[in-house]
């Protein structure tokens, strides 16, 4: 089996490695769109994330990889052979790295039925497709606006679900599609139309890095990897075990991750204030506020994890144009949240302030 180059290795491109580390914590985020140059490392963190996640818990047999912990998302099959009264052992195997090619087709991508044994024989076939083998890994697409729109539409949907539901002539099949969905692309070759960008929960824009440093660095590490692949994974192996444990452990307690009234009120405000088209922005960033704090071991979220959740949701959502902004950075965002809450307090006092008033008149 080919050695992956290490994701802690990656020189530089912290936006894009907290992104997708982000991603990985929660899945429920709904993917990341790496927009850049030729030659930017996009392809090598994909794959890099895929084989330092932790490994996963699958029923044996099944096509899908279904989660025995988690019934509620089983597959037909699984539920079939649960209710026939089958024990489902299972087993831990490596998290799935689904690379899907250009030319990928709906049936591809979403699966068939077989109708004509369906008819003839009664019997229901389904030949699992590109969403089966990704469930609970890592679905690649590179050059994403290449890809047929419907393709990208049906992509979209799963990952935003988590299921996937093909239904042909009144006979229907549901397996888990939960994956972590990482496009990338080079806009030198067109862009997604806005109603495909906008589904992309984060998006990050990188470039070529300008430090002769840190191109230095890059040339080391490349040379290193190619003359002795096994020796250089070994050296970051620790590192890499290390984020995998961090991983891990912000997949647990993502789920005790608290947020108030306040931190809504911050997010709703931010996007509105920015004109944000549309409401799905305010969830992605509040989502990946969570996640944010779930990595970084803690239980409730702070401004600054709305702001550096906000620099990943908000880019591709912008105006862009001579007269918008397309760009902003954390420390402008958490400025501006701060003005806002101010701005808020404000308005909350003065309204306090003229009620009282009213009744004393009265």
């Amino acid at each position: 089996m080919a050695v992956i180059y290490p994701f802690t290795a990656i020189v530089g491109q912290h936006s894009m490695r907290r992104a997708l580390v982000l991603n990985a914590v929660d899945p429920r985020i709904g993917g990341v769109l790496i927009r850049g140059e030729r030659g930017t490392a996009k392809s090598t963190a994909a794959r890099a994330l895929a084989a330092l996640l932790p490994k996963v818990k699958v029923v044996v047999n099944c096509r899908f990889g279904c989660d025995p912990t988690n019934p509620s998302t089983w597959c037909t099959e699984c539920r079939e052979r649960t209710a026939q009264g089958e024990e489902l052992p299972s087993l831990l195997i490596d998290t799935p790295f689904v690379n899907l090619p250009v030319s990928a087709t709906e049936d591809r991508v979403v699966g068939t039925l077989d109708i004509e044994k369906a008819i003839q024989k009664g019997e229901r076939h389904f030949e699992p497709g590109v969403l089966a083998a990704a469930n609970r890994g890592l679905l690649y697409i590179d050059e994403v606006n290449l890809l047929d729109d419907h393709v990208v539409d049906i992509l979209l949907d799963s990952a935003a679900m988590g299921v996937n539901i093909v239904e042909r002539e009144g006979i229907s099949f549901s397996h888990p599609a939960r994956f972590i969905l990482v496009g990338t692309m080079n806009p030198e070759e067109g862009d997604l139309r806005p109603q495909l960008l906008d589904r992309f929960a984060l998006s990050v824009e990188i470039r070529g890095i300008r430090d002769a440093r840190e191109r230095v660095q890059i040339m080391e590490r490349n040379l290193a990897f190619e003359a002795n692949p096994e020796a250089f994974r070994n050296t970051w192996l620790p590192k890499e075990q290390e984020l995998s444990e961090q991983i891990a452990n912000a997949r647990e307690l993502l789920a005790q991750v608290q947020h108030t009234s306040h931190d809504l009120l911050s997010i709703a405000a931010l996007t509105a204030s920015l004109n944000v088209e549309g409401h799905r922005s305010d969830l992605v960033i509040l989502k990946t506020a969570r996640a944010q704090a779930a990595f970084e071991a803690r239980t409730l979220i702070t401004d600054r994890d709305i702001a550096l959740a906000a620099e990943l949701a908000l880019p591709h959502r912008l105006k862009r144009g001579p007269f918008h902004q397309s760009e902003i950075g954390m420390e402008e965002l958490q400025e501006r949240i701060e003005q806002l809450q101010t701005s808020q307090a404000g308005k909350s006092t003065e309204a306090t302030e003229s009620a009282g008033d009213e009744q004393k008149k009265t």
